[in-house]
């Protein structure tokens, strides 16, 4: 199996702990784009919210963003050798079939070896069909050695990581439509050449796209939990700042990080506190009720945008270091919860986030 897809950073052992040696831009030190960066937070705290599509220009920062995001997240422990990056506990629960696609049948003994990895980031590119996406039959072991054994695919390599897919417009739907099926269960099902096998598939789905390139279909827009909009940076300072930033991190990228390293550590406590405090923060019925009533107003279809938006309040909560959501936090998440919900009217000439925002004005002034 190659790994060409697998784009976290290139690690090395040492004393049993996987250690990056590659170096990504830092996340703290990318200029603007705050709903992106705030969309991508949310979803590690809680990827319930169901991932996250970024629409913007080219060279907006789009890959750098999400490639960064994982270096401020805490290292994976894995049964050492594991294809599908599970945790001890993870192996010993799954079922017979999966369990015996870890390494030797070790799944069980208590006594796992275990390897700390960094958070995979994994790429799909555009031409990638199904097999190899979701996994198929070892052709190599079919032939030497005449058995029948499962070739893990994108979707193992991307559990409890990343799945990022650049120019996601431009994907098959059919392709489309197995992945958001995948990220919204946490498992991949593969029933081939009479193997049957069934693994965990946890990750955050990230697509980005250019919309001068087509946008993608209403029914699989509105799977992706948040829809993050991006434009060019118009304010001259902070152009200014991004030149100059990129130019330091080109000359010398380790010092560049080391300078930066202290808000990598404070955000990455952040994340690793909101992460465990996320399952315990309250939504009062008023904050329920407003959430419910703008998409009412909005006349959005299905129950999706009110989920999306108690998830995502909830986990800005948490990141806010607080154990009840508000009226505010919803308020905050609504344009990337619902902006790619909305009814496409060919006649509207109004943006959708005005739309969003004039509903939001109305709710405030009628309470």
């Amino acid at each position: 199996m190659t790994a060409v897809e697998v784009t976290h950073a290139r690690s090395s052992e040492r004393n049993g702990v996987m250690a990056r040696t590659a170096v990504n831009y830092p996340f703290t030190a990318i200029v603007g784009q705050d709903e992106m960066k705030l969309c991508l937070l949310l979803n590690v705290i809680d990827p319930r919210i169901g991932g996250v599509m970024i629409m913007g220009h080219r060279g907006t920062g789009k890959s750098t963003a999400v490639r960064a995001l994982a270096d401020v997240l805490p290292m994976l422990t894995r049964v050492k050798g594991d294809p599908f990056n599970r945790s001890p506990e993870e192996v010993l629960l799954d079922e017979p079939n999966a369990a015996k696609a870890a390494a030797n049948g070790s799944a069980q003994s208590a006594k796992l070896k275990t390897e700390r990895i960094p958070v995979p980031v994994v790429d799909l590119p555009l031409g990638a069909t199904e097999d190899r996406v979701c996994g198929t039959i070892d052709i190599e072991a079919a032939l030497t050695q005449g058995v029948k054994r499962f070739e893990p695919g994108l979707l193992a390599r991307a559990n409890r990581g990343f799945l990022y897919i650049d120019e996601v417009n431009l994907l098959d739907d059919h392709l489309v439509d197995v992945l958001l099926d995948v990220a919204a269960s946490g498992w991949n099902v593969v029933e081939r050449e009479g193997i049957s096998v069934r693994h965990p598939a946890r990750f955050v789905l990230v697509g980005s796209g250019n919309p001068e390139e087509g946008e993608l279909r209403p029914q699989l827009l509105d799977r992706f939990g948040l829809h993050a909009r991006i434009t060019t940076i118009t304010d001259v300072a902070q152009r200014m700042e991004i030149v100059r930033r990129r130019r330091a991190f080109d000359a010398d990228p380790q010092a560049f990080v080391a300078a930066w390293e202290p808000q990598q550590k404070a955000l990455r406590r952040r994340i690793t506190a909101a992460q465990k405090h996320v399952a315990d923060v309250e939504m009062p019925d008023d904050a329920l009720m407003f959430a419910a009533e703008l998409c009412m107003r909005l006349g959005i279809d299905g129950h999706r945008g009110e989920l999306t938006l108690a998830r995502a309040a909830c986990a800005l909560a948490a990141f806010e270091g607080r154990r009840c959501a508000a009226r505010e936090d919803v308020k905050r998440v609504a344009l990337p919860a619902l902006r790619h919900r909305l009814r496409r009217d060919p006649l509207e000439t109004t943006d959708a986030g005005e739309r969003i925002e004039r509903a939001l004005a109305e709710l405030e002034a009628r309470t």
